[in-house]
């Protein structure tokens, strides 16, 4: 019993930390933006990073419809140094009016939705700002 306990303890702790990866993809990024990516935070859940950019992909286009927010991923970036699952450009995604982060300023010139690999959203950051 303490083994299965031992091993959900050990499984819960790798799904809560393991969804942040960092596969290179700050080495060859301005280090002012490198520190906007890591200090972005959920709206929803302050404590809870939104990800990095190998989970970031631009998303320009913001629109309602029917009272639900819809960001358009208009990313053109390669994949591959990003580490990250590729979404095609033109894709619409739901954002959920709590995973809106509307209190930080956005250096990139690009909003930006943060997703997990199966597209859950961690944040829209919008576009603009300094």
């Amino acid at each position: 019993m303490k083994r299965l306990i031992l091993g959900l303890g050990i499984f819960g702790w790798l799904v809560v930390t393991g969804n942040a990866r960092d596969v290179g993809q700050w080495d060859a990024i301005n280090p002012e933006i490198r520190g906007w990516y890591q200090a972005l935070m959920q709206p929803d859940v302050p404590n809870a990073s939104c990800c990095g950019e190998a989970d970031a992909y631009w998303a320009d286009e913001i629109h309602v419809r029917d009272g639900k927010t819809f960001a358009t991923i208009t990313d053109d970036r390669p994949d591959e140094p990003r580490g990250r699952p590729h979404v095609e450009i033109g894709t619409e995604i739901e954002i959920p009016d709590n995973k809106l982060k509307w209190d930080k300023s956005n250096p990139t010139g690009h909003g930006i939705v943060f997703l997990s690999r199966n597209r859950y959203v961690f944040c829209y950051v919008q576009p603009g700002g300094v």
